[in-house]
């Protein structure tokens, strides 16, 4: 006993009702087109695409501690690391939720919060030169 292949079942199926094989088509065929139009694959990063260099600037917002200073980090994948000054260690999600260590000397300090496209900010709180503080950080893709 043969049985009729799965493609030609699902021809037939069409063609007992030539207008829904005619609409998937054009359901395929435009779905392809969005696809292939210009621009759309540019128009925004993929997500979890933070790869690369990033300056982070930090802010103290609370105790005696300087603010101004600028680290370079290191994203490759879900890891943060240091690009140079200093020991980083972290891991960022693919939705750009970052959760970072830094230590320098005697001074450390965690902080975490949202990298999106090519800028990010957050929140830290550390013991820099023996003085508790916390602030802010401004990052950007160098």
């Amino acid at each position: 006993m043969s049985h009729p292949s799965s493609s030609s079942r699902s021809s037939s199926r069409f063609a007992a009702c030539p207008r829904f094989r005619s609409v998937s088509w054009l359901a395929l065929l435009a779905c392809l087109a969005a696809g292939m139009a210009p621009g759309a694959a540019e128009a925004k990063p993929a997500r979890g695409n933070y790869n690369g260099v990033w300056n982070v600037v930090f802010a103290t917002t609370r105790g005696v501690c300087s603010s101004g200073y600028s680290v370079p980090f290191m994203v490759t994948g879900s890891r943060v690391s240091s690009a140079g000054g200093g020991r980083v260690s972290g891991t960022i999600n693919r939705g750009g939720a970052v959760a970072v260590a830094v230590s320098v000397g005697a001074s450390h300090a965690t902080g975490g919060g949202r990298l999106v496209a090519s800028s990010g900010s957050g929140t830290w709180r550390g013991i820099i030169t023996g003085d508790q503080c916390s602030g802010t950080w401004q990052a950007t893709r160098t």
